[in-house]
C-alpha cells in the first residue's frame, strides 16, 4: 500500500499534486470548519503524515492514535498546538512555515496598527450607516502614528520586518525579547529595554512574541495600567499571550486608547465577545499571514516537508 497522508483542511488542488503522485491523499473537505477529533484521530490512525491546522490538536492521545505518523507539517509558524516533546519521544518530525510569511505577517500587523490608530474600521461604518453630515475640525479624529514610539514585544523575524515598516514612519523603535538583537539595534536603531521600560514609553504596543509558558498571560491588569492612557495595543502573536478580561477592563477605565487584535483566546471569537463592544477595538479574524501567495506559498512548503520526510530525508523547516 502506497504511504497514507492526511490533511486536516481543504487546500487547492494543484498544491497537493506533487504528494498523489506516491501517496495516497486525503482531505477534509470542508474550508472553514474545522475537522472533527474523532475523524482526526480516527485518520491519524492510519497516516504516515498529517498536514495539519493551528486548530488541531496534535497531543499525546493523537500520537498514541499513530503508530505509522512520520511527519506532520503544521500550516503555520506557530507550533503551540503539538506537544512537541510527546512527538519527539514517538520519533515524529515536526515542521512549521517560517520566513515565507514574514513579509506579509508585518503588513498586516502595522495595517491594524495604523487602522486602531486612525479609526479607520469605524469612520468607514461610519459613512456606510449615512452618519456623514458635514465636515467638521475633528470628526473621527485618531492619532498620529509618524514621530511616536513603537514597543515590539517579541523582536524575532517579523517584529524586525515590523520594526523595518516603523522606521520609514520616523518612529523610535524600542523593543523587549528574550535576547539582543544587534542587527535591527544597528540598522533600525532599535532600543533594547525591559518589558516595563517598553510599556512606560510606547505609544503603541504590539505584540510579536510566541507563546510559550513563559509568555502565557502575559499581559494583565498591571501591564495595562503601566501604559500610557494614550497608548494603543495590538496583539498579532497568540491570543493566551493576553489575560482579555484584563484587557477589557483596561479599555473600560480608559487605562489604554484602544486595541488592534487578530488573535484571541478562544477562536472563532463569539460574536457578542465583550471586546468586540468597544468602537476603539479593531477586531480581525487571525489573518495576519493571509494573502494568496503567502498562504499558497506556505501550503507549498508543507508538502515539500512531507515529499522530504516520506523519500527518507530531512524537511526543510524542521522544529523538534
Amino acid at each position: 500500500m502506497r504511504p497514507y497522508v492526511y490533511i486536516t483542511r481543504k487546500l487547492p488542488l494543484e498544491v497537493i499534486e506533487p504528494l498523489q503522485h506516491d501517496f495516497e491523499v486525503e482531505m477534509w473537505e470542508k474550508e472553514d470548519v474545522p475537522v472533527p477529533r474523532d475523524v482526526l484521530l480516527e485518520k491519524a490512525s492510519n497516516a504516515e503524515a498529517l498536514i495539519t491546522m493551528l486548530s488541531d490538536k496534535v497531543d499525546e492521545e493523537l500520537l498514541q492514535h499513530a503508530p505509522s505518523l512520520k511527519v506532520v507539517a503544521n500550516l503555520a509558524v506557530g507550533h503551540d498546538n503539538i506537544d512537541l516533546e510527546a512527538a519527539s519521544r514517538k520519533g515524529v518530525l515536526i515542521s512549521n512555515t517560517p520566513d515565507v510569511l514574514t513579509d506579509t505577517t508585518a503588513d498586516l500587523t502595522f495595517a491594524l496598527l495604523m487602522a486602531t490608530a486612525r479609526r479607520i474600521v469605524e469612520a468607514d461604518r461610519y459613512i456606510k450607516k449615512g452618519q456623514w453630515k458635514s465636515w467638521s475640525p475633528l470628526l473621527l479624529a485618531g492619532t498620529d502614528i509618524h514621530h511616536k514610539t513603537i514597543g515590539i514585544v517579541g523582536m524575532g523575524s517579523i517584529g524586525e520586518a515590523v520594526a523595518k515598516r516603523a522606521k520609514g514612519f520616523d518612529m523610535k523603535i524600542v523593543y523587549h525579547n528574550r535576547s539582543r538583537k544587534p542587527r535591527a539595534e544597528e540598522t533600525l536603531g532599535a532600543v533594547y529595554a525591559s518589558l516595563e521600560e517598553l510599556l512606560a514609553q510606547a505609544d503603541y504596543v504590539v505584540v510579536l512574541a510566541p507563546l510559550t509558558s513563559e509568555t502565557e498571560g502575559l499581559f494583565q491588569r498591571e501591564q495595562f495600567q503601566a501604559m500610557k492612557p494614550s497608548a494603543i495595543f495590538i496583539n498579532a502573536a497568540r491570543g493566551p499571550i493576553v489575560n482579555e478580561d484584563a484587557l477589557i477592563e483596561a479599555l473600560k477605565e480608559g487605562e489604554i486608547a484602544g486595541a488592534g487584535l487578530d488573535v484571541f483566546v478562544k477562536e472563532p471569537i463569539d460574536s457578542h465577545h465583550p471586546l468586540l463592544e468597544f468602537e476603539n477595538v479593531v477586531a480581525l479574524p487571525h489573518i495576519a499571514s493571509s494573502s494568496v501567495e503567502t498562504r499558497t506559498a506556505m501550503m507549498n512548503l508543507c508538502v515539500q516537508n512531507v515529499l522530504a520526510v516520506l523519500n527518507g530525508d530531512k524537511p526543510k523547516t524542521q522544529v523538534n
